[in-house]
């Protein structure tokens, strides 16, 4: 026991001195000139491809600047809906030659069939819903393109679901800026490694999608695939 006890202080000394001065480093990135544009970038790419949410980014942007953290919120809420419009995109015209190879390389190819039937069954629910999970949400809108769900609905309820999230966070930052910070600095680790226990835990959720479900889900995931791969109505 005694080396655990000798090397457990230490290597969670080394992760939070490595937390810290990434912590510092994306602080000093949240006053970059162009920190907006890349706010924008990765909220757009989160929603269609790219792995990572940009919530760490946004909250900390939102922790340099409170005064505009609503603006930041916003910045976030617009480009992750344009990110969404390329996902669906993706999903409608190009699922076979991209669409394929992203849900492989995130590892949600298995968790699919179910989450076109899901959208199939309850459209605009499903997205409503996932704003308030951790699941992956370039899974909906791949799915929601591939399915050829109607456009509208997907971006009313895309800008709902997203504007929740971002705009939530902005408010929160806006009114409660100096708290926070406190909080956060004080619990950084702890609270880094949340973050990525959730993000991890979203895809594993994602992943539930394609097993244990009763027999009526995957039939209906079945019959989804079908319908939509010899192109009738869904």
């Amino acid at each position: 026991m005694r080396p655990l006890q000798r090397v457990s202080p230490l290597f969670r000394e080394r992760i939070s001195c490595m937390i810290r001065r990434l912590y510092d480093w994306t602080m000093s990135l949240a006053n970059h000139r162009h920190a907006e544009w890349w706010l924008a970038v990765i909220s757009f790419m989160e929603s269609s491809f790219f792995p990572i949410p940009p919530h760490p980014l946004l909250g900390l942007m939102c922790l340099a600047r409170p005064e505009r953290a609503i603006r930041y919120g916003f910045i976030c809420t617009v480009a992750s809906v344009l990110g969404g419009l390329f996902g669906y995109a993706i999903g409608y015209f190009a699922f076979e030659a991209l669409g394929q190879s992203i849900l492989s390389a995130l590892h949600l190819t298995e968790s699919f069939p179910k989450a076109a039937c899901y959208l199939r069954e309850y459209g605009a629910e499903i997205i409503l819903v996932k704003g308030a999970t951790p699941i992956p949400f370039k899974l909906i809108t791949l799915t929601a393109g591939f399915i050829h769900m109607d456009l509208w609905t997907f971006l009313w309820s895309s800008t709902i679901s997203r504007g929740f999230q971002f705009l939530l966070v902005g408010f929160l930052f806006w009114k409660f800026g100096a708290p926070i910070k406190a909080f956060l600095e004080k619990y950084l680790t702890i609270i880094s490694i949340a973050f990525v226990v959730l993000v991890v835990g979203g895809f594993i959720l994602a992943g539930k999608l394609s097993g244990g479900g009763a027999e009526s889900s995957e039939k209906c995931a079945k019959a989804t695939m079908e319908s939509v791969l010899a192109d009738k109505p869904v």
